[in-house]
């Protein structure tokens, strides 16, 4: 017997919302990675904002860059915390991550740097060290000295950053009377490990660039998660900080 189904009884499953279509691919992936690269530690909520995506589609893609080794989980502090429930799971690129942006030196480069100074001395890599970061310093100065002083190191950040430093400042902390340069990314840092004269001449140049004693807080290369260096204001550019 031939069952005749009445149309009037069909029902049709209402369709879902999927939301926004997300890109899910490679690039989307790579604009994560570069966004917790740029601002450090971020959670998914973070970075949904900042990237329009959903928290579901960020998470997808933190969830292969944790399995490529790109990106690890984080101690959470008090920002990440949401309301009473658990803290916001926070995330920072990997030793192993910082490779994927392409560094710029090598082993080759750091075996001639030990060539270098078993051959010539310490000495020679210091002037390695001021001559590399002269070329840099030149071309940032015409636009550093262009700007208004307490513009400075946000000019300095923004050619930093064009050089793929993905260079920010932030007000120092504490009260201090001052800003922070911090550099996310530092394709010389394998290199520098080895070679702190590296650092060493970079933090010189830019204390020549802005006109003032500046302090390094902290390196990539010695294991911190960027490198920060303290800008004192103005008012203080007669004053030496140690």
């Amino acid at each position: 017997m031939k069952t005749v189904r009445d149309p009037n009884s069909v029902t049709e499953a209402p369709a879902r919302d999927l939301g926004p279509v997300e890109d899910v691919t490679a690039g989307t992936r790579e604009k994560v990675a570069r966004a917790i690269l740029e601002n450090g530690r971020s959670t998914a909520a973070d970075l949904a904002a900042q990237l329009d995506l959903t928290p579901a589609a960020v998470r997808r893609h933190l969830d292969a860059l944790l399995a490529d080794g790109v990106i690890e989980e984080a101690e959470p502090r008090g920002q990440a915390h949401r309301g009473r429930g658990r803290p916001a799971k926070v995330f920072v690129v990997t030793d192993a991550g910082r490779h994927h942006f392409v560094q710029a030196y090598d082993d080759l480069a750091a075996s001639a740097l030990r060539f270098l100074a078993e051959t010539a001395g310490v000495h020679a890599v210091e002037q390695f060290a001021a001559r590399r970061v002269a070329e840099l310093e030149e071309r940032y100065r015409r636009v550093v000295e262009q700007a208004d002083p307490a513009d400075r190191p946000a000019v300095l950040a923004e050619a930093l950053s064009a050089d793929g430093y993905a260079a920010s400042i932030k007000p120092a902390p504490g009260g201090a009377l001052g800003e922070q340069v911090c550099q996310h990314h530092c394709p010389v840092a394998h290199v520098a490990e080895q070679f702190p004269q590296l650092c060493e001449a970079e933090t010189q140049a830019f204390a020549r660039l802005l006109g003032t004693h500046v302090q390094r807080l902290a390196t990539i290369a010695h294991g911190d998660g960027v490198c920060t260096t303290y800008v004192p204001t103005v008012a203080t550019t007669g004053r030496t900080t140690s």
